[in-house]
């Protein structure tokens, strides 16, 4: 899994190459180079870490890497999201009280990544900051799912398949700058359309299988 979300920077620089679609915030204020990207669709996402020889996680492996061995509830153990550990929405305001510049500043915006101490296996904004695309089509309970969803890093409804009759939904993880801590949890699923139409702010980062990792050493 990879240590940070995805940045702007890094992912306009990929967008220069030709290989990755263009795509943008709309919020003024969330350019800056160490930012999380936002504003991303997750067919975007998906093929960000595929031209860099990665993966968008499954569900599963961002779960386990969000609260580890034990099952905590987030990336630090059990003890509830506060601004000293996530970037959040809290009584001083969306994004910890940093306010963006430009028109509503009230929204605030994502931060730089890595600015909250890292959680479990050293993985920083696992919790808050931006919301994040993984790779499965929603189901509503494993229930749901049936055997798709069953034995060790399943890959949900359809086995990831690019088209999965019946479903309709992706899912993002984490919380992000906007919401408040109840959202910033290792277990709270969103779901939302893959165009990301109608828009939102959602990020991403990518993993690396055992292969794919030794491709890319």
């Amino acid at each position: 899994m990879d240590t940070f979300e995805v940045t702007y920077g890094e992912y306009k620089a990929c967008e220069k190459t030709g290989k990755c679609p263009a795509a943008n915030p709309l919020y003024q204020d969330f350019n800056r180079p160490k930012q999380a990207m936002t504003g991303v669709s997750w067919f975007d996402a998906d093929r960000y870490c595929r031209v860099h020889g990665k993966h968008l996680p499954t569900e599963a492996e961002w779960e386990k890497a969000a609260r580890g061995t034990d099952g905590a509830l987030f990336p630090w153990g059990n003890a509830p999201a506060t601004c000293q550990n996530a970037v959040i929405m809290d009584e001083s305001g969306r994004s910890c009280g940093i306010r963006k510049r430009g028109q509503q500043p009230e929204k605030g915006r994502v931060l730089e990544v890595g600015l909250r101490a890292p959680g479990v296996y050293g993985l920083y904004d696992m919790a808050g900051n931006s919301w994040e695309w993984v790779a499965d089509w929603y189901s509503a309970s494993y229930a749901a799912c049936g055997a798709a969803c069953a034995g060790a890093n399943p890959r949900g409804p359809c086995n990831g398949a690019d088209r999965c009759p019946g479903a309709h939904d992706k899912l993002v993880r984490g919380g992000s700058w906007y919401w408040p801590a109840e959202y910033a949890t290792a277990i709270y699923r969103r779901p939302h359309v893959p165009s990301n139409k109608p828009f939102h702010h959602f990020g991403f980062r990518c993993a690396a299988s055992v292969e794919q990792a030794s491709r890319l050493r």
